[in-house]
Formats: structure tokens, C-alpha cells, sequence
């Protein structure tokens, strides 16, 4: 519970950077998806945003269940910013693999 007069979203906007994982990793319900908009447009040229996604940039519409919204959002992101595409197979999974394949050696 946020205290009297506190909204979700200040927390959001102190951060010098303010980071956001896996953008589209479930989609959002539409109050979840206008909080991220909220969010977005108070940082807007105020404060930098790094984001994740495995997510294409025309596949955000589905994310966040409303291709206008979405379009707003990639809009103030995409303004002032620097893409990394980075393609390849999953770090995370690759390490994962690894162990499965040294376990299954073992056995």
C-alpha cells in the first residue's frame, strides 16, 4: 500500500536510470499498460530508460493489448535512443545447457 498521496509511478521517476526487464515477457492487463505509459511519459526526456524485450517492436501492440498505446510508448522511447539488437541464442539458456550436457557426461 502506497502512503496517502503517493502514486505507484513516483518511485519510478527518481532513479537517475531506471531499467525494465523483460518488457513483454507477459502481456499486461490495460491498467498495467497505461501505468507503463504514465511512467514512460514522466521520464520523457528526464531520465534515461534501459528496456529488455524478446519482443519485436511491431509485437508490442500485443504486450501491451493496444496497438495505439503502444505506439504512444515506442514513440517517447524510441525519440531519443539507442537500439542494441542482440541476436543469438539465450545466454541464460546456453549455461543451462552446458550443466544439463556435463550431468548427463557424469551419469
Amino acid at each position: 500500500m502506497h502512503p496517502p498521496g503517493r502514486t505507484l509511478e513516483q518511485p519510478c521517476l527518481r532513479p537517475s536510470v531506471f531499467v525494465v526487464d523483460e518488457v513483454g515477457y507477459q502481456p499486461l492487463e490495460r491498467a498495467e499498460a497505461n501505468l507503463v505509459f504514465q511512467v514512460i511519459s514522466k521520464r520523457y526526456e528526464k531520465g534515461s530508460i534501459v528496456l529488455t524485450s524478446n519482443k519485436t517492436f511491431s509485437e508490442w501492440g500485443q504486450v501491451f493489448g493496444d496497438e495505439v498505446l503502444a505506439t504512444a510508448i515506442l514513440d517517447r522511447l524510441l525519440h531519443h535512443c539507442e537500439v542494441i539488437s542482440i541476436n543469438g541464442p539465450s545466454y541464460r539458456l546456453k549455461n543451462r545447457l552446458k550443466a544439463i550436457e556435463r550431468e548427463n557426461d557424469v551419469a
